[in-house]
């Protein structure tokens, strides 16, 4: 009886086994379809085509006074500074790829960087990739004299607040 009742268990347990086997083969076969109208296959999440900015690169190239503020109230001051510093300006160069040369946080070497357009209408500057990525920095305002800009990443955006960016007058 105890013999029995242990090759009733391992019938038992072979034959959920083998079921178990065969379902998990019937998930990855496709069989073919019976119906007239063939079914559309996976989509695959594809890159969105990168949008262009509304600012062109040519427009942000050039001499550059830098400050920075986290207070809104004190915009102004701190564009008359960012206008002061114009005596050791920033210079934002024109790259290779018809990006612009500029930081990224925390780096100690410029690098060429893009101008990205984004579905809401926003403006980013940042290495090629996903609008806005981390490393990108939104462009708050920018009317051909001023830009001003934030850093996406809540940590850089914390430590380096809003970027003034005031055009220098050309070297007489």
């Amino acid at each position: 009886m105890i013999r029995s009742l242990n090759a009733r268990l391992v019938a038992r347990f072979a034959a959920v086994s083998a079921l178990t086997t065969l379902l998990g083969a019937c998930g990855s076969m496709s069989l073919p379809s019976l119906s007239s109208n063939p079914e559309p296959g996976p989509v695959e999440p594809g890159v969105a085509p990168e949008m262009p900015a509304s600012i062109r690169p040519d427009e942000i190239v050039g001499r550059w006074g830098l400050a920075s503020f986290q207070n809104p109230a004190d915009r102004a001051r701190t564009e008359a500074a960012a206008r002061g510093q114009c005596k050791q300006p920033y210079v934002i160069g024109a790259g290779q790829n018809g990006g612009v040369i500029m930081h990224l946080a925390d780096q100690a070497t410029p690098q060429e960087l893009r101008l990205k357009g984004s579905p809401s209408g926003k403006n980013y500057i940042g290495p090629p990739g996903p609008v806005p990525g981390e490393q990108d920095r939104e462009i708050i305002s920018f009317d051909g004299r001023v830009l001003i800009t934030r850093f996406v990443d809540k940590d850089a955006a914390t430590r380096y607040g809003n970027m003034v960016y005031v055009r220098c007058a050309p070297r007489a």
